[in-house]
């Protein structure tokens, strides 16, 4: 892993990219047949689908939780499909007044589905108004300030709101306790990842064989938008260096070339860890210290790279901090202190 390089996008963010809105619409599922992974989760929304469509009525809010790429967003469009309903997306810091809230609700049509990415950054004063329109489907609008202020009353038309959160525990209790139907993803297997790589390549008109399929998806870290990020670099490298085809041998090779690893992790995992291991020796240390030492934000470090990290077992949360666990010195061929 030596020679990395330390600048330009992370190989494998769980954040979307322009690079992946090109075929991303393309690639997604569009009903819950074709969803692949997270069974639970779809065999119960495909029971409460069908009870909410033989009563004629809207599906009860939904909040999916899970970190980043797992499918909430494919989801929600996937719900709205099944559903025959139409989709409105739009996330919580892009709502930032009550007006702003007022006019999506007041646009939306009979049947609709509002989906809220990020909902646990929703504005407070936002998040008050909103609690109405779920539960009675009405807002409050104060119009005016001081002694000339008064409220209207404006009625919405019977709406589904989908929000999806990486962060579950900033989420209001009064916010929370108003969706019926709350699901949390969990990471794939690399059996299930194999099958959406396969699924893609078709999509993409990309040859590739099990053994391939099952290379990328041993490499994505559980996540599908990872996967599907992989298979493109991947089509791209075997285009150039190869004929064309991704077999288990252009798979690997390629993700070498792209400084994967055979655990999914970058130039920016293992900087962390050989933070931990070789720079503070194996002690345990705060978030912020682990952060100005690789040089990132504090949060993104928290919400995009350790969730995997501490899911393989190369970290651990301790009261103290963040310590590298005796997996992560033999990943990097460190030798643990306590044996020098």
């Amino acid at each position: 892993m030596r020679g990395m390089r330390e600048s330009g996008p992370r190989s494998v963010t769980a954040e979307l990219t322009a690079d992946d809105l090109d075929v991303d619409r393309t690639l997604r599922p569009k009903s819950l047949d074709d969803y692949c992974g997270q069974e639970r989760v779809r065999e119960n929304l495909r029971v409460l689908i069908q009870a909410a469509k033989e009563r004629n009525e809207p599906l009860d809010h939904v909040i999916f939780s899970g970190p980043p790429g797992l499918g909430k967003t494919t989801l929600a469009g996937v719900v709205a499909n099944e559903m025959g309903a139409k989709l409105h997306t739009t996330s919580g810091p892009a709502i930032e007044r009550t007006g702003d809230l007022a006019a999506i609700l007041t646009n939306l049509e009979e049947g609709d589905i509002l989906f809220v990415d990020e909902i646990h950054r929703l504005n407070h004063q936002v998040e008050e108004v909103l609690y109405p329109a779920m539960e009675d489907f009405f807002l409050d609008i104060v119009i005016g300030k001081g002694p000339a202020a008064r409220s209207i009353r404006l009625d919405v038309p019977r709406f589904t709101l989908i929000g999806a959160t990486t962060r579950t525990g900033l989420l209001t209790g009064p916010l929370r306790d108003r969706f019926g139907i709350s699901y949390r993803l969990d990471y794939y297997t690399t059996e299930e990842l194999a099958r959406i790589v396969v699924r893609s390549a078709g999509i993409l008109g990309v040859d590739i064989d099990q053994q391939g399929a099952l290379e990328i998806a041993s490499r994505s870290r559980g996540t599908p938008r990872l996967a599907n990020r992989l298979l493109k670099r991947v089509r791209d490298y075997a285009q150039v260096k190869a004929e064309g085809s991704i077999t288990w041998d252009i798979a690997a090779e390629a993700l070498k070339f792209f400084e994967i690893d055979e655990m999914g992790l970058d130039w920016m995992d293992v900087k962390i860890l050989t933070a931990l291991t070789k720079t503070f020796r194996g002690r345990p240390v705060g978030l912020t210290t682990v952060a100005s030492a690789v040089g990132e934000d504090p949060a993104t470090l928290e919400d995009v790279y350790e969730p995997y990290l501490l899911q393989t077992g190369l970290i651990i949360r301790t009261p103290q901090g963040r310590q590298a666990t005796q997996l992560a010195f033999e990943h990097l061929g460190v030798v643990p202190p306590a044996t020098r």
